[in-house]
C-alpha cells in the first residue's frame, strides 16, 4: 500500500510522536506512585535513559512501545512500505536497547521491561502493573532487607 502522505508530512507527523511521558509510562507512573515508591525520571547519563529510575532500589524501568522497540506483537509489525529501512531501524533499536540493558545490570542495576500491549486491556494491565509492584517489592540482590 502505497503512503498517502508526502515525505514532509509524513516526516511531521512521525516528528511528532512522544518519547516521555507517553500514556503507557504514565499508567505505570501512576501505579508505582500510588504504592508509594518515589522514583526519577528520564535520569541523563544513565544506559538507554531509563523511563523510571528507584535509586535505592538500584532498579530502572523502560516501558516500550511495541511499534518502535519491534516487540513480537501485532503492534510491532514492520510497515509494508520501506520494509529494508524500517526493518534495519528496529534492528538497531533492538541491539541498542540490549547494549543499554546489559550495561545496567552490569552497573549493578535491576532492569524491568514494560511493553505498551502489555498495558492496553485492562485485564492484562493489572496483571503487568501487580508484576512491576512485585519486582519493586523484592530485595535487590546485594542489599539487606
Amino acid at each position: 500500500m502505497a503512503d498517502t502522505l508526502t515525505p514532509q508530512a509524513r516526516s511531521e507527523r512521525m516528528g511528532r510522536i512522544r518519547s516521555k511521558d507517553t500514556r503507557p509510562e504514565l499508567l505505570v507512573r501512576r501505579a508505582v506512585w500510588r504504592a508509594g515508591f518515589r522514583y526519577r525520571l528520564h535520569v541523563k547519563g544513565m544506559p538507554g535513559r531509563p523511563d523510571l529510575v528507584f535509586p535505592r532500589l538500584r532498579t530502572v524501568v523502560f516501558v516500550h512501545g511495541c511499534y518502535w522497540h519491534a516487540h513480537t506483537c501485532q503492534k510491532g509489525r514492520i510497515p509494508g512500505a520501506n520494509r529494508q529501512f524500517w526493518h534495519d531501524k528496529f534492528m538497531a533499536n533492538q541491539s541498542r536497547d540490549e547494549r543499554d540493558r546489559a550495561e545496567l545490570r552490569r552497573l549493578g542495576w535491576r532492569v524491568i521491561v514494560v511493553w505498551e500491549c502489555a498495558l492496553a486491556s485492562a485485564a492484562r494491565r493489572e496483571s503487568t502493573l501487580r508484576g512491576v509492584l512485585d519486582k519493586l517489592r523484592e530485595v535487590p540482590p546485594g542489599s539487606s532487607p
